[in-house]
């Protein structure tokens, strides 16, 4: 009788064959731009902590009160005993920044995309999706059992071909990224909004990579395209990117929220984040809204960044955002390249499929108001070194 998973090492030796092995590293010390790796310290340019607060001393020291008074961690869900004062409090802080009537937490926007989906969606509806979402959102998706179509990257047009094409009587939920976390573009969102509108579809956006870092007060790229909750009714964002803590929320109508509580699998059958969590990320969102010298450095740096790898001929596609992919195309390439400027003392990661389509492997640099000029300057140096003439 044959072994049960017999091939799991030919398969992971077929993986590691295409340059689509994934290795581990550890990394020591605080997220900022310097960190070590096996002892040796790097400059690192893969860190989502947008604005440097992973390690600002006042979301530390949130942090650690919030552990001395709430101790470590919830103890259950929020619906048996788990959802403490500093969860509720968080929760109307991000409500009342985000402009909506309320806004729910969960433990990764992972779970999140995966609760709005369970909750909003049935066997039979349709979940309308740009091609280069997210994984979590096409995961959603599917385990909603919902009918998954993906729409061109980018093209409202198509989203509204597909709209029309709708089977009468269902359900419709469209759902985007913001920002796309491995080319750094931006949906059309008023565009995609105007479709959904006119076609009462549900129109959802994954901000992940946008809120704290896009619009006039870090609110998001709903806020840099000046659309409110009647044009995204279920924006979702993280709270482990630009607020470098952990964790994620749902932000709606009351109606959006009550019904997530009720049905959000992902919320309901998990222990609640540690409440000091919770505290730090209130202690992150003040100093969002207090510092905007922090977007303002970030956006500096993406320019400066973005005209020296213009000057080096780097094939850099349209990012105005922290995330700057250098397209390389094989995987084996990137990987060689990532290694190159690791010996140069620098870590930036290759990215490879399934994360992106084939033959689209890159190199992912990403920014945060935590670099300096000077250290976007070694970046581009050791990449005139490392890439391939």
């Amino acid at each position: 009788m044959a072994r049960p998973f017999a091939d799991l090492g030919e398969r992971l030796a077929a993986r590691e064959a295409a340059g689509l092995y994934r290795r581990r590293r550890v990394v020591d010390g605080v997220a900022a731009p310097l960190v070590r790796v096996d002892g040796r310290e790097l400059l690192a340019f893969c860190s989502n902590d947008y604005l440097g607060l992973a390690s600002d001393p006042r979301v530390v020291a949130a942090l650690a009160d919030g552990a001395c008074r709430y101790g470590a961690g919830s103890g259950a869900s929020h619906l048996v005993c788990g959802h403490g004062p500093a969860h509720h409090a968080l929760e109307e802080e991000l409500a009342r920044f985000t402009g909506r009537e309320r806004a729910l937490l969960f433990g990764s926007g992972y779970a999140a995309n995966l609760g709005i989906a369970a909750a909003l969606l049935a066997r039979g509806d349709i979940a309308l999706q740009d091609r280069l979402n997210h994984a979590s959102l096409l995961d959603g998706a599917l385990l909603a059992g919902a009918r998954l179509q993906r729409f061109r990257h980018n093209d409202a047009d198509d989203l509204e071909r597909r709209l029309a094409r709708a089977t009468p009587g269902r359900r419709v939920l469209v759902a985007v990224d913001g920002v796309f976390s491995m080319d750094g573009d931006e949906a059309p969102l008023a565009r995609i909004a105007a479709a959904c509108t006119a076609h009462g579809a549900l129109l959802q956006v994954d901000d992940a990579h946008g809120f704290g870092v896009l619009g006039e007060h870090g609110g998001g790229t709903l806020q840099k395209h000046g659309i409110g909750v009647a044009g995204v009714p279920v924006l979702m964002a993280t709270l482990g990117k630009a607020l470098g803590v952990a964790g994620a929320f749902v932000a709606g109508s009351a109606e959006l929220v009550e019904t997530l509580i009720q049905s959000a699998r992902t919320y309901i059958y998990t222990t609640a984040m540690p409440p000091a969590l919770a505290c730090a990320a209130s202690a992150s969102l003040r100093i969002v809204a207090d510092e905007p010298w922090r977007r303002v450095q970030l956006q500096v740096l993406i320019e400066r960044f973005r005209a020296g790898a213009a000057a080096l001929g780097l094939p850099l596609p349209a990012s105005a955002s922290a995330i700057q992919p250098l397209l390389v195309g094989a995987a084996d390439e990137a990987v060689r390249i990532a290694a190159r400027l690791q010996e140069l003392g620098l870590l930036v990661p290759a990215m490879r499929p399934p994360t992106v389509p084939a033959g689209q492997s890159r190199l992912r640099v990403t920014l945060s108001a935590a670099h300096s000029e000077a250290q976007v300057d070694r970046l581009l140096e050791a990449l005139a070194r490392a890439w391939p003439r």
